[in-house]
């Protein structure tokens, strides 16, 4: 995470260099690992996390075991990267309601798709639940992203709505998991004025910002728990096996199966 956070400093520095006096300070976070890499490696250094914020593009984003999640597990099957979006609709304007999880948490008599409970007919092959203990320790990193127009206090309101939709998977949310959940707005351009947020003021005499009103939040708040949901999944559907460090495996989510039950229940044709 340390590597992490240089790598951003050092990018914003290389990029930005009129920022290169400003106190900068990004967000880094974690999940943990170690049971698929070898996480005291030194492996990644400044220079690859600089690489990597230099390859980002807008477009698709791939999904399962890529980037940070390429060592994830989630209720005990791989986990990884999953995305998920929704549109919504306020005075006649659609915007995007978009969530990006690192999935790496979850035991597997947890795990629940469609509001079907799947964990005890999946409970066979699962490496995992003799080396974790208690079961189900891990993390989750959520990060929720809107063209919507929304205060900072509205954007803590939709980060904390990924809760609702990460139980519907299943997880209570385990004592030994660290939960992560961020949310931002890009909406507002301009509407802070050049120096406006320096030590000394300077910019225009007032700044002005647009926002949903709080009582038509409602629709934003279930794209958040839409979205967050169908992210943990599909980490879990476009996942194969891996096996990594010392010959730690973790088995993916058998999706034939999955789809065999799902339909018995009536949930998929």
């Amino acid at each position: 995470m340390g590597v992490a956070h240089a790598s951003i400093v050092r990018w914003t520095a290389r990029h930005h260099p009129q920022t290169a006096e400003a106190w900068l300070l990004p967000v880094a976070a974690e999940t943990w690992d170690g049971y698929l890499n070898d996480i005291n490696g030194g492996h990644v250094t400044e220079e690859i996390g600089v690489r990597a914020l230099e390859a980002a593009t807008s477009g698709p984003i791939e999904e399962g075991s890529v980037g940070g999640g390429t060592g994830m597990n989630c209720y005990e099957f791989k986990g990884g990267s999953g995305t998920s979006s929704r549109i919504v609709e306020h005075d006649g304007t659609p915007y995007t309601v978009g969530v990006f999880v690192q999935a790496n948490f979850g035991a597997r008599h947890e795990l629940a798709i469609a509001g079907v409970r799947l964990g005890d007919e999946l409970a066979d092959d699962n490496p995992l639940e003799e080396y974790f203990a208690p079961s189900g320790t891990g993390s989750v990193i959520a990060i929720v992203g809107t063209d919507a127009p929304l205060l900072p206090n509205q954007c803590k309101a939709l980060a904390r709505r990924v809760t609702l939709g990460l139980a519907r998977t299943g997880t209570s949310g385990s004592h030994f998991s660290g939960d992560l959940f961020l949310a931002f707005s890009t909406a507002n351009p301009g509407a802070f004025s050049p120096g406006s947020q320096t030590l000394f003021g300077g910019g225009r005499a007032y700044d002005e910002l647009r926002f949903v009103p709080w009582g038509h939040m409602d629709p934003v708040f279930e794209a958040v728990v839409q979205a967050t949901e169908e992210a943990v999944v599909n980490a879990l559907v476009a996942n194969e096996s891996m096996t990594g460090y010392r010959d730690h495996r973790t088995p993916a989510l058998p999706r034939e199966r999955v789809a065999e039950i799902l339909k018995a229940r009536g949930v998929i044709d």
